[in-house]
């Protein structure tokens, strides 16, 4: 009874241990089913993710990991982390130390130097992991390579200055086009004044010299005022298809004269394209440039030009506000001192000059930026301290070919047929000035002080009025309307069109409509009078 009773809790038992044996492989089935599922997420995960024990040594990696750091062709199971990366920088073992004692780490960027040479960028975090008993057993690395992320946010950041150093700019061009434009009529008062006096002076007279002077003088504001006007807003008066390879020749043959102790060099190319700009200031870039790399060289030196023919594309345009397409890129490169980052970021900023306090004004370079903005181009600087510098210029290429000026020659004594001209403009000292002069010229004078009353007068009398002198900027109605409006009045009305400034090419669109001439204030007399006889007859 009792060998029964035992047989019976044995079986019991074994039954009891079966079944616990049988959880014990579900289990065990399970953890390794769960174990190879981990490896095969690891081993897949877009991540580069390194699973190590206490010794470093892995128990498992993604294969993101074996691309990121070259090691497609090697198996890291069992292997020590630091014989696979025996460069390792100290810093990141510490760390190793650090996370194997309990504690995660979280790097967003730091550099990572490749056994190539090259550089890359990195996202790395550092977490322990822990075995059942609550016991750390290793540590799992996480790194993402960020060099793409770290050059677009690069690339942005460059752009965004770009895009706030044109607002800059933009915003300083227009209030340096209005300063220059007042300061230009107030210089045509002077000048007018001092040119009526002179005409009426024998040399001789012992304030004959000091009007002389004051001339000279005039001509030196009207130059500063020239360069602000190259930096301003619009500022480009007569825009013609030209070739750039003799406006360049031209500019060097004059800088070369003056710098006998700079080589230059020219590699011009023939097949260049057309572009269309107003000669005048393009020479006034070109001399700013040539001026910057000879003060760049005081005891001689090498300056190189170049030309040649390029399509640019959005990408590389888009920081610049500009279209793509075909461009003329002109290079000149001194082998001057150079310039720091810190130099070339403000080299360009109205008033920023790194000559001594009255040795310079600063505005050659930004009138240079000004000019390419207002010709739809652009210019940028390269240079390193000591090694040089190189100011690369790119205008529009034109599809416009380039056409033979036909010179008209004039005798010098030779004055305009006298006239009846109406002179339109809203400074009444401008007006003085200028109805003294057209009358010491022989011609009769008119006179309105807006745009309507210049209208008014020639609806009045459209057959005496042989010519309009007008002023560009006026406040109420402008240049533009009113030229359209005495157009209105007398379609064969003869226009010269005189100002201090002008502002987003309407100077340019009213001489495309017929305007007979540009002059820009200040002018003397003898210009003017040169002026009325390039006037045709009706």
């Amino acid at each position: 009874m009792e060998s029964a009773q035992s047989k019976e809790v044995l079986q019991q038992r074994i039954t009891e241990l079966e079944a616990e044996v049988d959880i014990a492989c579900r289990v065990r089935q399970e953890l390794e089913q769960k174990e190879e599922l981990l490896k095969l997420f690891i081993a897949h995960t877009p991540a580069a993710v390194a699973m190590c024990d206490l010794d470093m040594c892995y128990l498992t990696y993604s294969r993101r990991w074996e691309l990121d750091y070259g090691l497609e062709d090697r198996d890291l199971t069992g292997q020590c982390h630091y014989d696979i990366f025996q460069d390792i920088p100290d810093k990141w073992k510490e760390e190793h130390r650090q996370c194997l004692a309990g504690q995660s780490l979280i790097n967003e960027e730091e550099d990572f130097p490749r056994l190539n040479g090259t550089l890359d960028w990195v996202r790395r975090e550092l977490h322990p992991w822990r075995q059942p008993d609550g016991k750390i057993g290793g540590l799992i690395m996480f790194t993402e390579v960020i060099t793409g992320r770290k050059k677009a946010e690069t690339e942005k950041k460059r752009a965004e200055d770009k895009f706030h150093q044109a607002q800059k700019m933009e915003s300083i061009g227009i209030l340096a086009g209005g300063v220059a434009h007042d300061f230009n009529n107030l210089l045509m008062g002077i000048q007018g004044r001092t040119s009526l006096v002179l005409m009426n002076s024998e040399p001789s007279d012992p304030h004959y010299e000091h009007l002389s002077k004051i001339e000279e003088y005039i001509q030196s504001a009207t130059s500063l005022t020239g360069q602000l006007l190259g930096f301003a807003r619009g500022g480009k008066y007569e825009v013609k298809t030209s070739q750039m390879n003799e406006l360049i020749r031209k500019s060097v043959d004059m800088f070369g004269r003056t710098k006998k102790e700079i080589s230059l060099h020219l590699k011009l190319d023939d097949s260049l394209w057309s572009v269309e700009v107003d000669t005048a200031q393009i020479d006034q870039v070109l001399l700013n440039l040539f001026i910057n790399a000879g003060q760049a060289m005081p005891y001689g030196g090498d300056l190189y030009l170049q030309t040649e023919n390029l399509e640019l594309n959005q990408m590389y345009l888009k920081p610049y506000g500009l279209d793509s397409g075909k461009y003329v890129k002109i290079s000149v490169t001194d082998t001057g001192i150079g310039m720091d980052e810190k130099t070339m970021k403000r080299i360009f900023d109205p008033f920023f000059t790194t000559k001594e306090l009255g040795r310079g004004t600063g505005l050659g370079l930004a009138s240079v930026y000004g000019i390419m903005k207002n010709h739809r181009g652009l210019v940028n600087v390269y240079s390193e301290p000591g090694n040089g510098s190189t100011f690369n210029l790119y205008l529009p290429a034109s599809d416009k070919k380039v056409m033979e000026e036909q010179t008209q020659i004039v005798g010098e004594t030779e004055e305009s047929s006298p006239l009846t001209i109406l002179l339109v403009d809203d400074e009444s000292f401008i007006q003085d000035v200028g109805q003294e002069i057209l009358e010491h010229l022989g011609h009769q004078v008119l006179v309105a002080g807006n745009g309507m009353e210049a209208v008014k007068k020639l609806e009045e009398s459209p057959a005496a009025i042989d010519l309009v002198i007008l002023d560009m900027i006026m406040p109420e109605m402008g240049g533009g309307e009113v030229f359209d409006r005495l157009k209105s009045v007398d379609p064969d009305i003869r226009v010269l069109l005189s100002s201090g400034y002008s502002i987003n090419g309407q100077a340019q669109n009213i001489l495309d409509k017929g305007c007979v001439g540009f002059i820009q204030k200040p002018f003397t007399i003898n210009q003017l009078r040169q002026k009325l006889r390039e006037i045709p007859s009706r």
